[in-house]
């Protein structure tokens, strides 16, 4: 097993954990290890993203409709908790089995580590050229019963099951068994794919370092190899305070693992940024401008008390917030999409006797349909504006993208915040 690092960010700056592979050490004590490094980081890690986060969209004045919530974040919807693995190693060429090394994974926990529990969920597909597990039976109870993971496309077998053993070292499940959701991108352009880098100590790692609060975006968890418009891409989140008349107010939150969409597609702020940007456009410059290669994963959190059909409509919504970013759901790209709601816990976890839950109507369900929308949009963005410039397998690079020309071009199509400073 090569040196793979894992990064993670505490006190403003960037900490590297080596994790040396050794035949002799049992899989417990890789995990003992992973637990002993992420528990010693915990301290800091809430604080840290506040201190180490990159510029988001809206500081560069990006306008975005609606009212997000104090973190604009997944985890603005109480109790939801996400943790990440980042693994970077190696450099120069190719080597399968040894690296460069450029992937991770990304946890949600709907209720938290402590709180564990199913919630109401349901999934949907814009294109299905991925994969997300678990979700036969999601459509089929209406049930998440486990957290969400999302990592790369071939680490989903061994993440589902580190996760399914998390799991059960933690008291997270009464049943003998268990169908994890677990969701994929391809990061094989800047990462050793078929290295298989991934393992279930990582997986534990992102498990145990979860938290609410503020988190990290771009170039972490299962986005650290992605791409995003031919930009350097991956993790990024945004979220929407949605008031329903006569009922209250719920938040909306957004995750996504971006990973998608050709230059020319691009669109920020309605404006067409990506026509004018060819440059540093590696798929276009081999492809051409159509076979989109590249995968998005949405998680939709809410605290809005919802049916889990009325999950799935939520879910779909996704959709229309990628095609504001000019996303097309091409052939190649798996655009999987998963939604649940954190209400109604009681009857989500109950196994016998009659249940009551309580739901809004369907005609009150529009204000949550828009925040949907609009919070996939600006996670989009965010993934991209956090996003730093990687270099990968073979010398493969993603440029991220530049903050002072993406402002220029919104500026001259009047499309800046006016009270936005230029990018540094």
């Amino acid at each position: 097993m090569p040196d793979v690092r894992l990064i993670r960010e505490t006190g403003g700056s960037s900490h590297t954990d080596h994790l040396q592979g050794d035949c002799h050490m049992t899989t417990c004590e890789m995990f003992a290890t992973l637990r002993r490094i992420v528990l010693a980081a915990c301290g800091g890690l809430v604080a840290a993203s506040i201190a180490s986060a990159e510029p988001r969209a809206r500081d560069l004045g990006i306008p975005f409709p609606g009212t997000p919530g104090p973190l604009n974040a997944i985890t603005d919807v109480s109790g939801v908790e996400v943790g990440y693995a980042t693994l970077v190693a190696g450099e120069g060429a190719l080597q399968v089995g040894k690296g460069p090394v450029r992937t991770g994974v990304t946890a949600i926990l709907p209720r938290g580590r402590k709180a564990h529990g199913p919630v109401f969920g349901g999934y949907a597909v814009g294109n299905g050229n991925g994969e997300m597990t678990g979700t036969i039976w999601i459509e089929e109870s209406g049930i998440v019963g486990s957290p969400v993971l999302i990592t790369n496309t071939h680490s989903v077998g061994v993440v589902r099951d580190a996760v399914i053993a998390w799991m059960v070292q933690n008291g997270g499940t009464e049943q003998l068994w268990g169908l994890p959701a677990v969701a994929e991108t391809w990061d094989g352009y800047l990462n050793d794919l078929n290295g298989f880098h991934v393992k279930p100590g990582h997986v534990f790692a992102a498990l145990d370092g979860a938290h609410g609060g503020p988190i990290a975006e771009g170039n972490v968890g299962g986005g650290t190899g992605m791409h995003t418009f031919e930009f350097k891409g991956g993790t990024g989140t945004s979220s929407r305070r949605v008031r329903v008349r006569g009922v209250g107010d719920y938040t909306v939150g957004i995750l996504v693992q971006s990973n998608f969409g050709r230059r020319a597609q691009l669109q920020v702020a309605g404006i067409p940024v990506g026509r004018e940007w060819p440059e540093d456009a590696p798929f276009t410059a081999e492809y051409g401008r159509a076979n989109e290669l590249g995968s998005i994963i949405v998680v939709v959190a809410t605290d809005a008390p919802l049916l889990p059909t009325q999950l799935k409509r939520l879910a779909t919504r996704a959709a229309m917030g990628i095609a504001r970013t000019g996303g097309t759901a091409g052939n190649g790209s798996g655009d999987i999409f998963l939604a649940f709601s954190t209400a109604n816990a009681a009857a989500a976890n109950a196994s016998e006797g009659l249940q009551q839950m309580a739901f809004l109507p369907n005609d009150q369900l529009d204000g949550l349909f828009e925040a949907v929308v609009v919070a996939t949009e600006e996670a989009i963005v965010n993934a991209m504006v956090a996003a730093r410039t990687m270099t990968g397998i073979d010398g493969h690079r993603l440029t991220a993208i530049d903050h002072a020309r993406l402002q220029e071009i919104l500026r001259r199509h009047n499309r800046l915040d006016a009270a936005a400073a230029p990018a540094r």
